[in-house]
């Protein structure tokens, strides 16, 4: 089976291009003021947190037998949906955050770096690297699951 490795291109190069707007400081001011919207920030919100779950679907479709047969076709979904979520975040935040959004932000975006440097992409068959990888980008995946309901809860505590 030949594996296509588009959408880690696609991701590392919208990861790339966030922390290049993010270090040199360009900002978009419609998209800025945008961000400053309620509304904007709950919708883009809600975006954000409907691609986490989607990505969860992946993990679902492995566990539960009835629903294995679609893993492969969700592990696509997942691969370019991972590619996408910089883009997803840059729309809901240009900026990194403070305190556990610092946290929820690295992480998110550390977990999207290790998602695109899969397996496919290395080429190695080895047993413990899987292993440790896919320990790393679920622990990850859990962390930022934790940290988007705190932030969520925070969200709609303090408004």
């Amino acid at each position: 089976m030949v594996t296509s490795n588009k959408s880690t291109i696609l991701g590392v190069a919208f990861l790339a291009l966030f922390f290049l707007q993010y270090f040199l400081q360009l900002e978009w001011n419609w998209l800025l003021e945008n961000q400053q919207d309620e509304m904007y920030k709950r919708w883009s919100g809600l975006a954000i947190a409907l691609l986490i779950t989607c990505q969860w679907l992946l993990t679902v479709t492995r566990v539960i037998n009835k629903w294995r047969p679609y893993s492969i076709k969700m592990a696509t979904m997942h691969k370019w949906l991972g590619a996408l979520s910089p883009v997803f975040f840059y729309a809901h935040s240009m900026h990194l955050g403070y305190g556990y959004l610092l946290l929820l932000s690295y992480v998110f975006l550390s977990n999207a770096l290790l998602g695109y440097i899969n397996l496919d992409v290395i080429k190695n068959n080895s047993d413990w690297l899987f292993k440790g990888w896919m320990i790393a980008h679920v622990a990850f995946s859990i962390i930022v699951s934790i940290l988007m309901f705190f932030h969520i809860g925070a969200v709609f505590y303090y408004k």
